[in-house]
C-alpha cells in the first residue's frame, strides 16, 4: 500500500486511517484509490476480518477534492475534458466500487469535516458515527462541479431524495446534530471518545461469525434493488449455506447451554 491509508488490525476489526492530516486528507487523485483498492482486496481475502473502521488523521475526516489542484489543473483536474473524464473513471471512482462493495460491515468514524468527496466517502460505509466536531457537506455545486464519485447515487439512499437534493443543490454544511436528524449519522459521541466508540461497535459486530456477517451485508445491499421474491430466493440459498457452517453449530450449542444454565 501507499502512504495515504494506514492498515491496522485488532482481532476481527481493521482500522483504515486516511493519513494526510497536513492536507486534511484530501482526495487529489495522487494514487489514493490504489490504497483503497489494495486494502479492500486484502480484507476480502481475509476471513478473519469481520468489520472495518474508516477514519481520518488530524482534524478532518476528509476535506474532499484538492482545491489547489483544481486551480492548477493538476491531479484529477489535469488535461482536456476527455482526459478528466478518464481520470475520474480510472482513479477516484474506483474507491466506491471497492469500499461500498466490500463484503464486511464498514463504519465511518467521522472525526471532523467530511466535505464533498469526503462526505461521499462516509456514505460509502454502512454506519456513520459522528464526533461532536463532525461536519458534512455535499458541496460540489459551490465550486461549480458535480458529485463525481457516486454521491448522487449514495446520498439519496441514506437521507432520502428531498434531503439529498437540498444538500446537493445548496452545498450547505450541516453539523453533527443535523446529520443525526436526517439519518446521515447514526450516533454522535464526544470527540475524544470517537475511536473508542467506533472500536466498541466494531467489536460487537466482529464477535459474530464472518460468513453470517458477509452474507447479511450482501442481502441488505441486494434488498435495495431486488423484488421481494428474488431476495427471498437468495436468502434461502444463503441460509442453506449458513446452516452447514461449523460456526452456526457452535453458536447454537452455546445458546442452548446458556439457556440450560439459566434454568438451573
Amino acid at each position: 500500500m501507499g502512504d495515504f491509508l494506514t492498515y491496522e488490525q485488532d482481532d476481527g476489526a481493521v482500522t483504515l486511517t486516511m493519513n494526510r492530516p497536513d492536507l486534511r486528507n484530501t482526495l487529489s487523485g495522487e494514487g489514493q484509490h490504489l490504497d483503497f483498492i489494495e486494502a479492500c482486496a486484502r480484507i476480502e481475502d481475509d476471513e478473519s476480518v469481520r468489520c472495518v473502521i474508516l477514519t481520518g488523521a488530524g482534524t478532518a475526516f476528509s476535506a474532499g477534492g484538492n482545491v489547489k489542484d483544481m486551480r492548477d489543473r493538476k491531479g484529477l483536474s489535469a488535461g482536456d475534458p476527455y482526459t478528466i473524464r478518464n481520470n475520474y473513471r480510472r482513479e477516484i471512482q474506483k474507491i466506491p466500487l471497492s469500499l461500498y462493495n466490500l463484503d464486511v460491515p464498514t463504519i465511518a468514524a467521522v472525526n471532523g469535516p467530511a466535505i464533498g468527496a469526503g462526505c461521499d466517502l462516509a456514505t460509502m460505509c454502512d454506519i456513520r458515527i459522528a464526533s461532536e466536531k463532525a461536519k458534512f457537506a455535499e458541496s460540489f455545486v459551490r465550486l461549480g462541479i458535480i458529485p463525481g464519485d457516486g454521491g448522487a447515487w449514495l446520498l439519496p439512499r441514506i437521507v432520502g431524495m428531498s434531503k439529498a437534493a437540498e444538500l446537493a443543490f445548496t452545498g450547505d454544511t450541516i453539523d453533527a446534530e443535523e446529520a443525526l436528524a436526517c439519518g446521515l449519522a447514526s450516533k454522535i459521541v464526544p470527540h475524544d471518545s470517537l475511536m473508542d466508540e467506533a472500536r466498541a461497535l466494531a467489536a460487537r459486530i466482529a464477535r459474530n461469525p464472518s460468513h453470517a456477517l458477509r452474507m447479511t451485508k450482501k442481502l441488505l445491499r441486494e434488498a435495495q434493488f431486488s423484488r421481494l421474491e428474488t431476495l427471498l430466493e437468495m436468502s434461502a440459498a444463503f441460509q442453506a449455506l449458513a446452516h452447514h457452517n461449523p460456526a452456526h453449530d457452535a453458536a447454537v450449542e452455546a445458546l442452548l447451554a446458556q439457556m440450560e444454565k439459566r434454568k438451573g
